[in-house]
């Protein structure tokens, strides 16, 4: 099979035939083998029943349905688990995304240069203030921390190889953070490609201001975990090594001081560098016994249940 083209989507009912019809004549017209993966990640407004439908008129088509909304990460990490495609597309439900693209993204993965391809939504139908500022600003700080040079990370539409989707692990909300994932791992060739963008035809986006919030909250996990991850001991440990020699070297200044220079003069208890130094090694204590329980966890963790499958449809 040529391609995998992987959809979640979130109470999308108005928009799903017609991006169906749109993906169905750009494959027929290249001459590729695919699947659609349609990831119902707990919709209200009977998507699902529209996915019935058409996986009814085309056994190409199949469906996963949540038993409720457990979030883009999930819906695509349960896609890519079941994608057979040499390619995985991923791309949004509401139109915004060309299948059009898809052709071209997928020769650029084939013919071996990349691994991943991101879409580049260069222009932009979306709201100035709520919506490209605070995106531009995010790219910006996703550039500079992560090291991976995309501008425009959260673009739903991007181009895998099938090898990249079966070794990372899409968890939590790092969706946004996928390419930055696949480098992690050592995916190391990612590209990038201006792709349209399209005006929202149906319903309305599902996304508010707090998600650029959360968006620089996992920046800031996928940082650490991308460093420390696999060595906490060498963060926490340090840090409380640190803290608590400097702690001990007050602690042994003060009593130096008090037996040798100055044993009539105040208690030690009076003085405010005795409370600076006993905190400081309490502090530091309990840092490295971080860094300790970190790596107990990650020796010990184990696989857990992050969604709940209600529903497949021509899924082996």
């Amino acid at each position: 099979m040529n391609l995998s083209v992987v959809i979640p989507l979130l109470n999308e009912k108005e928009s799903l035939k017609e991006l169906y019809d749109w993906i169905v004549s750009v494959m027929q017209s290249n001459s590729l083998s695919y699947e659609i993966l349609f990831i119902d990640d707990g919709s209200t407004d009977g998507s699902w029943q529209v996915i019935t439908e058409l996986s009814n008129q085309n056994p190409n088509v199949k469906g996963i349905r949540f038993l409720k909304n457990f979030g883009k990460s999930q819906a695509l990490h349960a896609g890519f688990a079941q994608a057979q495609g040499d390619v995985v597309i991923t791309m949004d439900a509401d139109l915004q995304d060309n299948p059009e693209e898809i052709p071209e993204l997928y020769q650029m993965v084939t013919e071996g240069k990349y691994d991943l391809i991101s879409g580049w939504k260069k222009k932009r139908y979306d709201a100035v203030i709520t919506k490209n500022l605070p995106s531009k600003l995010f790219n910006w700080a996703a550039r500079r921390t992560s090291g991976v040079k995309l501008h425009d990370f959260n673009c739903g539409l991007k181009a895998y190889s099938n090898t990249v989707v079966k070794h990372i692990d899409v968890y939590g909300e790092m969706h946004r953070y996928i390419p930055v994932l696949a480098k992690n791992a050592g995916f190391i060739n990612i590209g990038e490609k201006v792709v349209k963008h399209q005006a929202r035809k149906y319903g309305k986006t599902k996304f508010g201001m707090n998600r650029f919030i959360n968006g620089f909250l996992d920046l800031i996990t996928i940082w650490f975990v991308s460093r420390f991850g696999k060595r906490p001991m060498h963060l926490f440990g340090a840090l409380g090594v640190l803290m608590f020699v400097i702690g001990f070297g007050f602690a042994f200044y003060l009593g130096l001081d008090k037996l040798f220079f100055n044993p009539t003069g105040r208690l030690i208890t009076d003085r405010p560098q005795f409370y600076i130094a006993l905190t400081t090694m309490i502090i530091g204590s309990q840092l490295f016994i971080a860094g300790f329980l970190g790596e107990l966890i990650l020796r010990s963790k184990r696989q857990q249940q992050r969604y709940y499958i209600k529903e497949a449809l021509n899924i082996s």
